[in-house]
């Protein structure tokens, strides 16, 4: 994530966030840079639950999409609202190709909402992106 974000980051207070867990908002940011409102999911585990994982990453980005425009957000943070949204998943491993064929086709319809969604790294090594050079970002 850049540093424009990093002292604005408000995790959930309940600690079962990730995506395993989709009725949880793992983290906001305020860029205030880009003006986006940030919407920030989790991914500590390793790409290896193979369906099962990127089920959850479906059931998750419908959690943020409705949340962001249907007017949860607003509601919730009236000070945030009618601001562009980012939805930005955290993840500490590389997705699998698969992963970033559904990240890609997901990108290109939620962009036609105004939002725009991006991966990043979770471990220090990879710089900000996930550093593979895979096109999630």
């Amino acid at each position: 994530m850049s540093d424009c974000c990093n002292d604005h980051i408000h995790p959930a207070p309940d600690t079962a966030n990730g995506l395993a867990n989709p009725a949880v908002l793992d983290a906001l940011a305020d860029d205030r840079i880009t003006g986006e409102v940030v919407l920030i999911m989790f991914e500590p585990r390793a790409w290896t639950l193979g369906d099962v994982q990127l089920f959850q990453l479906q059931e998750k980005l419908n959690a943020y999409l409705s949340f962001a425009l249907d007017g949860e957000l607003a509601e919730q943070l009236p000070q945030m609202a009618g601001r562009p949204v980012r939805i930005q998943l955290n993840c500490a491993a590389p997705p699998p190709p698969p992963v970033v064929e559904f990240l890609a086709k997901v990108r290109e319809q939620v962009g036609y909402q105004g939002i725009n969604l991006t991966v990043e790294g979770l471990a220090p090594e990879t710089g900000g992106g996930c550093g593979t050079g895979c096109g999630c970002h």
